[in-house]
């Protein structure tokens, strides 16, 4: 079934696995049902104090017409680490990445076969009870769907333009940047409206203490290859750990290019840009894989990065994920987890 021409996540399958939380029951009610509205009290402690985690995954159609998932457990880990930073009861996650495998069997004919395609997965808990005291909420509901998606932006895997922003920072020192919480992502928005009213697709963001170290790129990790070494921010309270961040470390250390995890302030790109010493720039994450970087514009003027074409290592690292992916090359790293 083909619903991958319409704009990211707009479509979705027919069915969604659904459970809940209490204090007296842990984890219940775990079934896969027709993709519906939820009635929602208009007291829900979700809708006034943001209480919600989410993640983002993927299932592909590989060379073989096999469903496969990318990484599945190291997500449900993932959203473990944000519940436990939220206050959320954290999943089983062999038992939900079961379900998880039964519905996507349920919906299998709305994972796409085109290259460049994918099957977008999102893993969602809400703090359900019905208060407006500010506390900590007694019931979680816990969600997935799906959706068959393409390319997240428009130009494709194409460089794009990106706007230092030096007025607003994504997450605090001492937050919940390191959480995939749903707002960090709220506060987000000022600044990529900004952003796209001049022009640039994303927003790199700055630490937000001293606004001097590159953090992150839009909603994705960001990477640099630095007089041919790879090199991107090490990790912090306000920095999330991607996965396809770590599966890029993991990959190329293996593969004997050098990675380099470490503070890296915004001053150094700009001189390695100018001096040529700074060769590639490139944004990662699941929705996106990698999205090649071409431009930054930085206090009024604009720094042009290899020439806006994709460099060598970006093109390498992008072939070896998608090739991982749809199964056209061997899973040494075991990454993937078959659908049976």
């Amino acid at each position: 079934m083909k619903q991958t021409n319409k704009s990211f996540g707009t479509v979705f399958t027919g069915h969604m696995f659904v459970m809940e939380w209490n204090a007296e029951q842990g984890w219940h009610n775990q079934r896969i049902q027709p993709y519906q509205d939820f009635v929602m009290n208009p007291a829900c402690v979700n809708l006034h104090y943001g209480q919600e985690i989410f993640e983002g995954m993927k299932a592909f159609r590989a060379a073989n017409n096999n469903i496969v998932l990318f990484r599945p457990v190291n997500h449900f880990r993932r959203m473990n680490r944000s519940a436990a930073i939220m206050c959320m009861p954290e999943i089983n996650v062999e038992e939900v990445l079961q379900w998880l495998k039964k519905l996507i069997i349920t919906d299998q004919q709305w994972v796409p076969h085109e290259r460049g395609t994918a099957l977008y997965i999102r893993p969602t808990m809400i703090a359900s009870e019905v208060t407006i005291n500010l506390k900590l909420a007694s019931s979680y509901t816990f969600f997935i769907i799906l959706s068959p998606v393409g390319s997240l932006f428009s130009q494709g895997f194409n460089p794009v333009s990106i706007l230092v922003t030096e007025n607003y920072t994504r997450a605090s020192s001492g937050g919940v940047g390191q959480a995939k919480a749903a707002g960090n992502y709220a506060a987000s928005m000022r600044a990529q409206k900004e952003a796209q009213r001049m022009g640039c697709v994303q927003v790199l963001w700055l630490d937000p203490v001293e606004r001097t170290y590159v953090e992150e790129v839009g909603a994705m990790n960001i990477f640099f290859v630095i007089d041919n070494i790879l090199v991107t921010p090490m990790l912090t309270d306000s920095i999330l750990p991607g996965i396809t961040r770590q599966s890029i470390i993991e990959w190329s250390k293996q593969n004997g290019i050098v990675v380099q995890e470490r503070r890296i302030a915004i001053e150094e790109v700009i001189i390695g840009i100018e001096n040529g010493s700074v060769q590639e720039v490139f944004g990662c994450g699941t929705a996106a894989v990698i999205s090649p970087i071409g431009m930054l514009h930085y206090k009024g003027k604009e720094y042009e990065i290899g020439s806006k074409q994709v460099g060598p290592l970006t093109k390498k690292l992008f072939s070896m994920l998608t090739d991982i992916q749809y199964g056209a090359t061997r899973d040494e790293q075991h990454w993937l987890e078959l659908i049976e």
